[in-house]
């Protein structure tokens, strides 16, 4: 079990362990978002990428200044996967209740303290298909989706924030509910749903899905006439399916999160696995003048994988396909 200190919420068994704080107004994830959260997905009761996860447990305490013992907790994880076998596990960690008033928390072991809410999600359908990286690794990936650009934006963040999945995330809660409202009454074409929206920042600059990295490829990067060898990856209703190569042909772009947006835990493992390529992804702004020279653009999440856009509909209702 995880240390006295954590708080351990199990939606396994719906009710708060024996001995364990639960929730009240005072919890300063609920008050002031102090703390942040991760998403992992499960299959066959393992939790795909928990050493990328591991690294956001400890980036994100040190960051926020919180004590966490993520080897410990790690175990306690696992077992829970075990439970689960198939589903997700959402992680989150708040910073443990002051006697300090409103904002303010202390510098010691005290104001370092934290509690632990994790939720369990069933999920009885798992999507397997996967794409392989260039280390022999797998990725999950989906159905191809669309996407269109939205008008809400992110907000631009001090570096000490920018990047982190805190639980600050009302521009994405109102993101996401734009991109509702788009799915309720858009008719789209060639029968593919609408998946993902594209945000921006303050600055203008095109960062992330609603929920999700993207990642991005241009006309003049694409490489001509090349051969695609297509395997049975990705198989929708229109029998379209991905090639086998798809994150190892062209160049793939990414903006960087260095001021607004999540640097998700699926963008660092392509990041990663791309770097001992000959093409290792760019960090790069993606800009209103981009949009017309796409030629492809997936988003990702640890939870989903890889997802793949068959069009992008712009603000000014054109539309790239891909």
């Amino acid at each position: 079990m995880i240390s006295d200190k954590y708080s351990l919420w199990s939606a396994l068994s719906s009710q708060p362990n024996t001995g364990h704080t639960v929730l009240t107004p005072n919890n300063r994830g609920l008050a002031y978002g102090d703390g942040f959260f991760t998403t992992m997905a499960v299959i066959d009761g393992t939790i795909l990428w928990l050493d990328y996860h591991q690294q956001r447990l400890i980036s994100h305490a040190q960051a926020l200044q919180l004590d966490i013992d993520s080897d410990k907790l790690l175990i306690e994880l696992q077992a829970q996967a075990q439970q689960l076998q198939q589903g997700m596990l959402k992680l989150i960690i708040t910073r443990a209740e002051q006697a300090l008033r409103g904002y303010a928390f202390r510098t010691s072991e005290s104001g370092s303290a934290c509690e632990i809410w994790l939720k369990a999600t069933s999920m009885t359908k798992v999507i397997t298909e996967q794409l392989s990286l260039p280390d022999g690794r797998s990725l999950l990936i989906q159905l191809m989706t669309q996407a269109c650009c939205l008008t809400s934006q992110l907000a631009c963040l001090p570096s000490t924030l920018a990047g982190l999945k805190s639980l600050n995330r009302l521009d994405n809660v109102l993101a996401s509910g734009e991109l509702q409202t788009l799915k309720n009454t858009r008719v789209v074409a060639n029968g593919d749903a609408i998946g993902e929206g594209l945000l921006r920042d303050m600055t203008g600059s095109w960062v992330e899905g609603t929920m999700s990295n993207v990642f991005y490829q241009l006309t003049e990067a694409a490489v001509a006439d090349r051969a695609q060898t297509y395997c049975s990856v990705v198989n929708d209703k229109h029998d379209r399916a991905k090639p086998c190569d798809y994150l190892t042909t062209g160049q793939w772009y990414t903006p960087s999160m260095s001021q607004s947006g999540v640097a998700g835990v699926m963008r660092q493992v392509i990041i990663d696995a791309l770097t001992v390529t000959t093409t290792p992804v760019i960090i790069r702004p993606l800009t209103d003048n981009d949009l017309p020279q796409l030629s492809q653009l997936f988003f990702c999440n640890a939870v989903r994988g890889v997802m793949p856009v068959s069009a992008l509909t712009l603000l000014s209702g054109e539309v790239i396909s891909f």
